[in-house]
């Protein structure tokens, strides 16, 4: 079902977290956007699960051809992120487990309003 969360009124979220990650450098940047990405690739992931293993794939046919395109391109995202130096921001393993707790509990929340 459609969340009542929008990507407009969680932006002034994303404005904050960027901010904070930037004034970590280059890589501090790179790192945020590995643990968003990775956050929400795998959230499409399991959305896709959801419905091949209730056997709806044809009811909604369309409705995964967009989320394996978004899916796509966020991982497009996150190898970018990797190419460019997250893995050497500082304290990247708590960084980006501290950013994938954020988006996790995001999202959590964005499935039940």
């Amino acid at each position: 079902h459609p969340s009542l969360i929008t990507l407009e009124s969680s932006g002034i979220n994303a404005e904050y977290g960027g901010a904070g990650t930037a004034l970590l450098g280059k890589e501090g940047a790179m790192a945020c956007t590995v643990a968003v990405e990775d956050t929400i690739v795998t959230h499409y992931t399991d959305q896709i699960r959801e419905i091949v293993e209730q056997g709806k794939e044809e009811e909604y046919r369309e409705l995964l051809q967009v989320i394996k395109k978004f899916r796509d391109e966020e991982l497009e995202h996150h190898d970018t992120g990797m190419e460019h130096g997250a893995e050497l921001a500082p304290q990247y393993k708590l960084l980006t487990k501290v950013i994938k707790l954020g988006c996790q509990t995001a999202i959590k929340v964005a499935e039940r309003v």
